[in-house]
């Protein structure tokens, strides 16, 4: 079987934050990351992978089931797979479509021992997907690491719902295992050393988590995530919950909280041992015109910003608000609120682009704060003060 190339290292650590340096077959990501996510291989808001560079993104997140009834994880297959169909030389994560089997449950979706049955959001058309067609269509895509598939329950489920579910979330897991060993040895795929991330599930149930996490842990995968938050349960039990579970997953390995969230959820969850963030919340808000500011999230579309020249945040170094660095070091100058305000108005699409660039970047330069801080053995007052300046914007 071939080796697959990964080196995770813990470079600091303060409690239970942990900052690491980990090796993958398409390059280096720092911890704690930021995935920035682009769900049909492309940010929304006409943001390009020379874009993406710019405001320090490591990690690019793409969507298994979009990809597979968009274009098609065959032909992205025969474009070189995704790295060379985005123009993108930095790691990849593809999600497992799992997520859709509990968004998409209002379409017939039809759940069995061998896999999900359910309709394309896009033409109706009924679609099978199970533990090795996920693995499949992954390898197809070549990202660096791949999703195990797996039921997202509702997290407000009963107890009799959430444990079935969640065993055969393992089942589904091992056979995913089974397929990509299978996989990273056939001739033609392109990347032999995908890494497969295993999911814990069990709802807001702390006992039905803790076991998942043992059995999933005995596996001994290339990293491990944390499912089935965000999707209806308070802040409180999220944060629970981590509390419960991370102590029960592999401390050498990378841990994802998939879906989560705002800024201060992240620090929130960096503080609990969480490693890996996505959500689309910065990209969403971007495209409304809604932009995170150090002193609070400003609604650009506010009269209030009709005459503002000031960038979007001042000491901001995305190109919204500082411009493009030139050859001679100089930078073009940004943007302002007034003409920002003006685009979005006008439904002119370089708006809602900068306003994307803005926030991505925030998110980006956000991480890279809590990595310094934790680095540097200040992470307790850096969270304190973080905590304290997010709730005065959220009140």
């Amino acid at each position: 079987m071939a080796t697959v190339k990964m080196k995770y290292e813990i470079v600091g650590q303060c409690g239970r934050a942990k900052s690491a340096h980990m090796e993958t077959v398409h390059g280096v990501i720092e911890t704690p990351v930021f995935m920035n996510v682009g769900t049909v291989a492309a940010i929304k808001g006409g943001v390009s992978t020379d874009d993406l560079r710019l405001i320090g993104t490591q990690v690019e997140l793409s969507n298994t089931y979009h990809l597979h009834v968009r274009t098609g994880d065959k032909v992205i297959k025969e474009l070189g797979g995704l790295h060379r169909m985005m123009k993108w030389d930095k790691p990849i994560l593809t999600d497992s479509g799992g997520f859709q089997v509990y968004s998409l449950a209002k379409t017939g979706r039809k759940i069995r021992e061998e896999g999900v049955e359910f309709r394309s959001h896009i033409d109706g058309r009924r679609i099978y997907m199970g533990p090795e067609e996920s693995m499949e269509i992954q390898s197809n895509l070549a990202s660096t690491i791949a999703m195990a598939f797996d039921e997202c329950p509702p997290a407000l489920a009963d107890r009799q719902y959430i444990e079935p579910s969640v065993e055969r979330t393992t089942r589904w897991l091992l056979r995913c295992k089974k397929r990509m060993e299978e996989l990273s040895q056939e001739e033609s795929t392109i990347n032999k050393n995908q890494l497969l991330f295993g999911i814990n599930q069990g709802g807001v149930l702390s006992d039905v988590r803790i076991n998942h996490a043992k059995q999933i842990s005995e596996l001994e995968l290339p990293g491990y995530a944390v499912g089935g938050l965000a999707v209806g349960e308070s802040h409180e039990d999220m944060y629970r919950i981590l509390d419960d579970v991370v102590p029960f997953l592999p401390k050498d390995k990378p841990t994802y909280l998939m879906g989560v969230g705002t800024p201060e959820n992240m620090v929130q969850a960096v503080d609990r041992g969480i490693d890996f963030f996505d959500c689309v919340f910065p990209s969403r808000n971007g495209r409304h015109g809604h932009v995170y500011h150090a002193s609070g999230k400003l609604n650009l579309w506010n009269l209030a910003y009709e005459k503002d020249f000031r960038p979007i945040e001042e000491g901001c170094d995305c190109p919204a608000c500082k411009g493009i660095r030139l050859e001679d070091g100089s930078y073009t100058g940004g943007y302002s609120r007034a003409y920002i305000r003006h685009l979005l108005k006008a439904k002119e699409m370089l708006g809602m682009r900068l306003c994307v660039l803005h926030n991505l970047s925030y998110y980006n330069r956000l991480m890279r704060e809590m990595r310094f801080a934790i680095r540097e053995g200040r992470w307790e007052a850096w969270k304190t003060e973080a905590l304290y300046k997010l709730k005065i914007q959220n009140s």
